[in-house]
């Protein structure tokens, strides 16, 4: 083992002993140590950071400064030990932090994401259980991404039907009851993953063909795969997979769609609001209530709401 490979498991060890989860950058900052090794690098230059990065073709700003900011929290923390280190600026790859219009789903787009997701090819079958289940989650209870993915088989009571979503952002905590449909769903997947994988190597919920905890970033680039397949990406057949909508997308669509439908009922959505907020794990309601200002629909109803209140 090499020293950086050595520097680079002593630094993920500390982050998860201060109670970072760490889970994308060690494995992200893995793949950086790799590409240092091929160069014959014993310490790290910006130079060689933006190569690593700019490998990566077709990608959004946003994901280029994800990546500089992962490699310069290790080059700053293995500065202090090595001071050969360079660590690169954070203006290189400088994203504006600018939160993206929402993709709202439709009820035919869920179902030919599941469906595709249910054509996966693995060797036993377990890609696609895992993939058609887990789009199902988050669309009918707008988890965070991160948040499915961490769950643990301790986590979800498939007697009751509630999740134990445990510190996840602003270090919250909280239960989430699912709809008896979604239980029996994660129930059947339960069944199908203890026969196709007695023998797991994690105590998560959703697993890989290998019986391993699910990588966010190899699901985004199956998800990718998936939207690109039913057409809400780039046209299967192309080359780049391209811009789309995102499986952060399916909490939007949770929330746009409570909260139509209280403005259609007449609800008062205010009093409702803090329901949807704790459901949602916001930090506030001003989190949840950016939603009316982000759909037009929601808007226009909030805005009818209003004007009749007022008469």
């Amino acid at each position: 083992m090499t020293d950086l490979r050595r520097a680079l498991r002593r630094y993920v060890d500390v982050r998860r002993a201060l109670g970072a989860k760490m889970r994308e950058p060690a494995t992200t900052l893995d793949h950086f140590v790799d590409f240092l090794q091929q160069e014959g690098a014993a310490f790290i230059t910006t130079d060689l950071a933006v190569r690593w990065i700019l490998r990566r073709e077709h990608v959004q700003p946003a994901t280029r400064a994800r990546l500089l900011s992962m490699v310069r929290k290790f080059a700053a923390w293995l500065s202090a030990i090595d001071p050969r280190t360079e660590v690169p600026p954070r203006q290189i790859f400088a994203a504006r932090k600018r939160r993206p219009k929402p993709y709202i789903y439709d009820d035919e787009q869920i179902r030919l994401l599941m469906d595709q997701a249910a054509k996966l090819s693995s060797r036993s079958g377990m890609r696609a259980w895992t993939y058609s289940t887990l789009i199902g989650l988050l669309a009918t209870t707008g988890l965070r991404p991160g948040e499915a993915l961490a769950l643990d088989v301790a986590d979800v009571d498939l007697g009751d039907g509630v999740l134990a979503v445990r510190e996840t952002k602003f270090g919250k905590s909280r239960f989430v009851p699912v709809h008896d449909s979604t239980r029996r769903a994660l129930a059947e997947y339960a069944g199908s993953r203890d026969i196709t994988c007695p023998r797991r190597l994690t105590s998560a919920f959703f697993v890989s063909e290998r019986g391993k905890r699910l990588v966010g970033a190899s699901v985004r680039r199956t998800f990718a795969r998936l939207s690109s397949a039913i057409g809400i990406r780039t046209l299967p057949g192309q080359r780049r997979i391209g811009r789309g909508p995102r499986l952060e997308d399916f909490r939007h669509s949770f929330a746009t769609r409570r909260l139509v439908d209280w403005y259609r009922a007449g609800s008062d959505a205010r009093r409702e609001m803090p329901k949807l907020t704790t459901y949602l794990g916001h930090a506030s309601a001003a989190s949840t209530y950016w939603y009316i200002e982000a759909i037009p629909e929601l808007l226009r109803l909030a805005t009818e709401r209003l004007e009749g209140g007022a008469q």
